[in-house]
């Protein structure tokens, strides 16, 4: 599976973004998860092949929704309230299942960069 993200960019505090991830195949679920420097890959939201089932983690606080277009083969992510520390690099993922350690996801985006500044 191939994946292509896109819509990073530079954003002020308060302000929102759009990712988008195209995909090859689009009977994989699909996650999302950031880096920022010197720290972790960490999940940040996920949603099942049949765009049904979708997951976020906690931190997110309802500010990110995930989302898919089946037609398309694309999965967005909305991030909306974007803070500082949402400054990473966003990487989307595919795998057969949705699960929030890094290490499960078998097929990986080459990651965009979101940042924001205060």
């Amino acid at each position: 599976v191939q994946l292509q993200a896109s819509g990073g960019g530079l954003v002020q505090a308060g302000g929102s973004l759009r990712l988008s991830c195209a995909a090859s195949d689009k009977d994989y679920a699909m996650g999302w998860f950031r880096q920022a420097p010197g720290k972790d890959r960490e999940f940040v939201a996920g949603v099942t092949w049949d765009g049904i089932g979708k997951y976020y983690a906690d931190p997110m606080g309802g500010r990110f929704t995930i989302s898919r277009d089946r037609a398309k083969n694309t999965v967005y992510l909305q991030m909306d309230s974007l803070q500082p520390e949402d400054t990473a690099t966003y990487y989307c993922a595919a795998d057969t299942l949705v699960m929030q350690t890094a290490s499960h996801w078998k097929y990986w985006g080459q990651g965009t960069q979101v940042t924001v500044s205060s």
